[in-house]
């Protein structure tokens, strides 16, 4: 009996960690959800996609002065990006029903020229473990989530296309 216990609690710790190593080298990729495009028509994040170029996504929202400041700071240089790196940048607000109305007009007279798509119902928002904004994610060319962060400083829009930079020239941005 003895043995036989001895002999499952070896089995299930060389197990455990077997899956344990499995979900380490486990790619993240965008998980396919509906979400809305500033028109109202259904989006699905799984058609997203950028030639095998980077893709940055940016989760805010109208209220979010820090999210509005990013994505403002990034506008300024956008289109230097697009021609450098052929880089995309999705803006994806989670502002709720009652305050959906405010991203168009704002988006509008901030001139953003980013695809913009609402998630009203977070669904986009929990399926990618987001907790607080603005939270940025970049996407390979294979669509893999390769960096993530959570706030907003100035200069922050230097790092993100010093990352895309890095992802394009093949380095390795683990330290970033």
């Amino acid at each position: 009996m003895k043995k036989t216990i001895f002999l499952l609690f070896v089995l299930s710790v060389t197990f455990s960690s077997v899956i344990a190593q499995d979900d380490e080298n486990k790619v993240r990729t965008l998980p396919a959800v509906d979400v809305k495009a500033l028109d109202g028509s259904t989006f699905n994040t799984s058609n997203l996609e950028n030639d095998g170029k980077p893709i940055i996504l940016s989760f805010w929202a109208t209220w979010c002065k820090p999210c509005v400041k990013e994505l403002t700071s990034i506008h300024e240089v956008y289109a230097d990006w697009q021609t450098e790196t052929g880089v995309k940048l999705v803006a994806v607000s989670i502002d709720n029903s009652r305050s959906t109305a405010s991203v168009a007009p704002l988006v509008n007279s901030n001139l953003w020229d980013y695809l913009v798509l609402l998630d009203p119902n977070n669904d986009l928002k929990r399926a990618m473990g987001v907790n607080m904004i603005p939270h940025t994610f970049i996407l390979n060319g294979k669509g893999e989530i390769v960096w993530e962060h959570t706030s907003f400083s100035e200069g922050g829009e230097l790092e993100l296309i010093d990352i895309v930079r890095k992802i394009i020239n093949g380095e390795d941005i683990s330290d970033e």
